[in-house]
């Protein structure tokens, strides 16, 4: 087991930018609006959802968030975590 300090490792801001980046991609390729997925995972306004896809605020998507998408999407929730073997080395 490693003994990581996660206050000079900052290897988990990359991890949130690969899940954004990869919830951006997926939403567009589906045509989805931030708004129409927004109201399907159980939020009134697009707010929290654009935030957490560009990391404003410290917002960013917990796994509630991912697996909910996931379903509405339609999409295998792996996808989300596409390319993350670049960050978890």
């Amino acid at each position: 087991m490693k003994i990581i300090d996660f206050n000079e490792d900052r290897r988990w801001e990359e991890f949130y930018k690969l899940i954004s980046r990869n919830v951006i991609k997926i939403r567009k390729s589906k045509k989805i609006s931030q708004l129409k997925l927004a109201n399907a995972i159980g939020h009134q306004s697009p707010t929290f959802l654009g935030k957490a896809e560009i990391l404003a605020e410290e917002k960013h998507f917990n796994l509630e968030h991912i697996f909910k998408i996931a379903i509405v999407l339609e999409v295998d929730i792996n996808e989300f975590f596409e390319g993350i073997e670049t960050v978890i080395k």
